[in-house]
């Protein structure tokens, strides 16, 4: 039996280093993030609108109540929201395998979610063999229904290691060469039968293994939670220094979904994880406040994103020149709204990270206190992805204020825009920097991409054929042979290159790129939300070249 590698494998990992592997897997977990929206926005107008208080309190219930139409339909939609957020282990084990392997992506889902389900019945036949499934035998919270078999409660913990795992099973055996007897199971019909087998031994592992695991979570969760409010500040303050280098999403995510984010029994059940536990909140028709402990996870983001950033994009804007004011107008503007309504940061964030560093150091810091505010003040407004307006709206105001104490969000936020909006129009004066409008003689106002502009002012259109801007980004980053993998978060080119030497800043600044982040051979480049239409012309690029 004879094996030949890709050129893409895991060991195209060293070329980058542990920081390359790390961006590589938040770049993976953003698929099944990308989910939650939907399923929180369903979940959300589904619950509150056949919630009998609500509908009480708002005159609803004759219209609205149980036996009408429309409760039937909103009904609906929470179902559905909710079978999104129980599966997720099993939606992280396929988004993780899709995004982490290089070659035959489509064989690595199948095969993680064949691994996933291996993996949970052996440990299910492991503890009916050994009476561990009889009432009282195990810690409580430690079993759960896990796609319908009993097994282990891993949460997505248990997705991540299945789709990691068969991912780098499918990265180095899908071109396997079997002798001749048995040739028609080489290739990418192999990698399934491995992960099979792989995932068996997997499950027998786990089942000695994860339970000392999951006692190091639950004390994880513990000592962050009696952390207080310092350790709220801090975590606020670590979410938002990462994102500059995409791993914010590597660390929110346990305490969002895991035991770290703490436990609760609602209706019954055993819930962990910040996030889920929310969810379970506003699903149940039983609770009268939503979990601070678990909102001090999330509401933070809210002061931050309607409110600081806004009054951050104002104070550029009142330092432009006055013959730049109405193109840099227009760009603040835009960006402003959509981190107010969307909670997508990162058009101004970057802008002031790579003109002024130290003003996303403070901006860090001023995260931090958002979130200890929120948690001092007792607010908890949950949300699905980021803190924008329709979060606010759905799962703060609709649910009242005597579950959420959401009216404080405005009156901090009322603070940090005034406070955002003195001190940066105070340090970009005071240190000169080149904020949007600022820029240096003959420099183009810009907050977006050069790509983004050109597309606006050309009505939206653009020409299929046209590939100069990928032929820059190509360049840029060392030629087609330089690059090992590709790929996009929401707003950032991501690429692991073998010599990130040959990455030249100024050919990406020429494609468009506001800016760049380099560590190892793992590179960022940061073009703004058309970063996905972006990514598809310089693959097809790279298919032509």
């Amino acid at each position: 039996m004879t094996q030949v590698k890709s050129d893409i494998s895991p060991t195209s990992n060293k070329r980058g280093g542990f920081f390359s592997l790390l961006q590589r897997v938040g770049r993976a977990f953003m698929l099944p993030i990308a989910l939650l929206p939907i399923a929180g926005l369903l979940l959300g107008i589904g619950s509150s609108l056949t919630n009998a208080t609500m509908l009480a309190e708002y005159g609803l219930t004759t219209i609205m109540g149980p036996g009408t139409v429309a409760y039937a339909v909103f009904s609906l939609l929470a179902s559905v929201g909710t079978v999104i957020f129980d599966n997720l282990p099993i939606i992280f084990a396929m988004g993780v395998a899709l995004g982490m392997a290089e070659n035959e992506k489509a064989t690595a889902t199948l095969s993680a979610a064949i691994a996933f389900f291996v993996m949970h019945k052996t440990i299910n036949s492991l503890l009916a063999l050994t009476g561990k499934l009889e009432p009282g035998a195990m810690q409580e919270g430690t079993i759960a229904n896990v796609v319908g078999i009993n097994s282990l409660q891993m949460g997505v913990f248990g997705g991540i290691i299945v789709g990691l795992g068969v991912a780098w099973l499918t990265n180095r055996f899908y071109k396997i060469r079997l002798p001749n007897v048995i040739s028609f199971f080489g290739g990418s019909r192999f990698v399934p039968i491995i992960s099979t087998t792989a995932y068996i031994l997997v499950g027998v592992l786990m089942f000695f293994v994860w339970p000392y695991i999951q006692t190091g979570i639950y004390a994880l969760g513990n000592l962050v939670l009696r952390s207080g409010y310092a350790g709220t500040l801090i975590y606020g303050f670590i979410e938002r220094i990462l994102i500059p280098f995409g791993l914010h999403h590597v660390f929110y995510l346990p305490f969002w979904q895991t035991g770290v984010g703490g436990s609760a029994l609602i209706d019954g059940v055993m819930v962990y994880g910040a996030q889920n536990i929310f969810f379970a909140e506003l699903a149940s028709p039983n609770v009268t406040r939503f979990s601070v402990e678990a909102c001090r996870f999330m509401t933070g983001k809210f002061p931050l994103m309607i409110f600081g950033l806004p009054g951050a994009a104002l104070a550029m804007y009142s330092c432009a020149d006055d013959r730049r004011k109405k193109a840099a107008g227009g760009l603040l503007l835009s960006a402003a709204l959509t981190s107010m309504l969307t909670g997508i940061t990162e058009p101004i964030e970057f802008t002031f990270l790579f003109v002024a560093p130290i003003l996303y150091v403070i901006h860090s810091i001023f995260a931090g206190l958002a979130y200890m505010l929120m948690h001092v003040l007792n607010v908890s407004v949950g949300m699905t992805f980021s803190g924008g307006l329709i979060d606010l709206l759905l799962f703060g105001v609709f649910q009242g204020n005597a579950k959420t104490n959401w009216v404080m969000i405005p009156v901090v936020g009322i603070v940090y825009f005034i406070v955002y909006f003195l001190l940066f129009r105070f340090l970009i004066r005071k240190r000169n920097y080149a904020t949007p409008g600022r820029e240096a003689e003959g420099e183009e106002v810009r907050l977006y991409t050069r790509a983004d502009y050109n597309e606006k002012k050309s009505g939206g259109t653009k020409k299929a054929t046209d590939h100069h801007v990928s032929e820059l980004i190509v360049q840029g980053l060392g030629g087609k042979e330089n690059i090992v993998s590709l790929d996009c978060c929401a707003t950032r080119l991501r690429v692991s290159v073998k010599d990130s030497d040959l990455v030249l800043d100024s050919l990406l600044k020429e494609s468009g790129a506001a800016g760049m982040i380099r560590k190892g051979g793992g590179v960022q480049v940061v073009y703004g939300p058309q970063v996905a239409v972006i990514k598809s012309e310089v693959e097809e690029y790279l298919g032509e070249v």
